[in-house]
């Protein structure tokens, strides 16, 4: 799989952990929520992405 792909497993499995989380746990898990759309949407214009640095860095293929 390439970063990309990567990103968006890793985006999707943030926003439901932490939904449930502050649907069951405590409410300002949706603070985290909040954080990794806001990261995605940037990511959207900047190109720039903490993950996918750290994925890049280990060794997985761009494209």
């Amino acid at each position: 799989m390439t970063v990309e792909r990567w990103v968006r497993v890793f985006a999707g499995l943030f926003v439901v952990v932490s939904t449930l989380l502050g649907l069951f746990h405590n409410k300002w898990w949706f603070a985290f929520t909040i954080f990794v759309g806001l990261n995605l949407f940037q990511y959207g214009f900047t190109n720039f992405c903490p993950l996918a640095k750290i994925l890049k860095a280990i060794g997985i293929k761009e494209q």
